[in-house]
């Protein structure tokens, strides 16, 4: 199959090339728009042109969005034009507001659906939902993108779901994974045989078993990773090694509650740049763990990879009565030069909660430590000190041993 473009080929220098034209204007657009603040007020757009120079910019969370959309709604002076200037508002669980556009393949989802197959000649039944969130539209925009027809089935109402998909012949399912199968067993139920051999899914875990059962039907499903702020990160193709990140994002992987990027390999929260000149978000937060693969996709595409969804970065837990959140991990280990990470332990002694923070440092006054631990943790506990790189590298800063059966 050829390439969506040329874009998904390109050497690395290519890609680092265009970055360092395009990066410092898209730190310009953002700079102009009033949400970003005192944030990026000091920041010299054309120092920044690569990813490695993004580390030095503050982290957008979702919390800063929500308290600046309450503040100057709809969408808190984050986006270039005003919101009659977009095609679509969307309305998330918050309430967060998005922007929408339909020119260019706005959301990027048609590269997506041209690495799973989809293209001219297909009719994708659209089950994702199209009230107020964006995801219905994210995926018929893509659809649009690479020449397939839209049926627009959104969620529910199963049985006419079967009719319809036989009625209009629908090739490719677009939804969250395991509704596909709710679809086929009603088909079946019914004794419809439909036509579907594709299958783009999101939103949702696609467990290998569930996958292979489309495989056993003559389905190929592959899975992309999107938000509802961002559009498409990254995304499988047939290779099904890892998911592509998108030429239009930067992705960058750090430790949860900091911007500090890890090392390859290790496993922190997903932060995205996009490239979009409409809606700029610099460096925003996702509040998902994923980690980058090394070395490049089978299939050809040259970008970076990630492992895919591997659970939330916001690892905030109670100890004692008290809120221990990652931010204040992070600000245990910036107090001491010595310290090169930190992990808390919740555990019980007992019907009492226990408190254990492990830390990395060549050396150190672990009575400091233990101060440091109550004056930023506001809690007494424990503290290990252990040689640097005895920590596992799987992006939990703070661990919950604690049963709940």
């Amino acid at each position: 199959m050829t390439n969506f473009d040329s874009l998904e080929i390109r050497s690395a220098e290519a890609r680092a090339s265009d970055l360092a034209e395009q990066l410092p204007q898209q730190i310009a657009r953002a700079m102009a728009a009033p949400g970003y603040g005192d944030s990026l007020r000091d920041v010299d757009a054309t120092s920044i042109t690569s990813v490695a120079d993004l580390a030095a910019l503050p982290v957008l969370r979702k919390s800063d969005l929500g308290k600046a959309q309450a503040a100057h709604p709809p969408f808190g002076g984050f986006t270039v034009k005003p919101a009659s200037g977009f095609a679509h508002i969307f309305q998330s669980p918050g309430p967060i507001y998005e922007p929408g556009g339909v020119d260019h393949d706005w959301w990027r989802m048609g590269r997506f659906l041209h690495a799973a197959g989809i293209g001219p000649g297909d009719v994708v039944q659209n089950c994702f939902g199209y009230h107020l969130t964006p995801a219905g539209m994210i995926f018929e925009n893509g659809a649009r993108a690479v020449g397939a027809a839209v049926l627009p089935a959104g969620t529910g109402q199963t049985e006419l779901q079967v009719t319809a998909a036989r009625d209009v012949g629908a090739t490719a399912y677009a939804g969250t994974p395991d509704y596909l199968k709710v679809i086929l067993d009603k088909a079946d139920a019914m004794g419809v045989q439909l036509g579907f051999t594709k299958a783009a899914v999101g939103g949702g875990a696609l467990f290998p078993s569930l996958r292979q059962e489309y495989a056993d039907r003559g389905i190929t499903c592959l899975q992309s990773y999107a938000t509802a702020d961002l559009g498409n990160i990254a995304y499988e193709s047939a290779a099904m090694e890892g998911m592509i990140v998108d030429e239009q994002v930067i992705v960058e992987i750090v430790t949860p509650g900091t911007g500090t990027p890890v090392a390859v390999g290790e496993v922190g929260e997903v932060v995205v740049t996009t490239l979009n000149p409409d809606y700029p978000l610099i460096r925003f937060a996702t509040g998902d763990l994923s980690a980058v693969l090394p070395g490049e996709s089978p299939c050809g595409r040259t970008n970076m990879r990630i492992k895919g969804w591997m659970g939330r970065a916001d690892q905030t837990t109670k100890i004692k009565g008290m809120f221990v959140r990652p931010e204040q991990v992070a600000a245990l280990v910036d107090k001491h030069d010595e310290i090169v990470k930190a992990r808390v332990i919740a555990s019980r002694d007992g019907e009492m909660d226990a408190m254990t923070v492990q830390i990395e440092a060549q050396n150190g006054d672990e009575i400091a430590f233990s101060r440091s631990v109550v004056e930023v943790l506001k809690l007494k506990g424990r503290v290990e000190v252990v040689a640097p790189g005895a920590l596992p590298k799987d992006g939990l800063v703070i661990e919950d041993q604690r049963s709940y059966d």
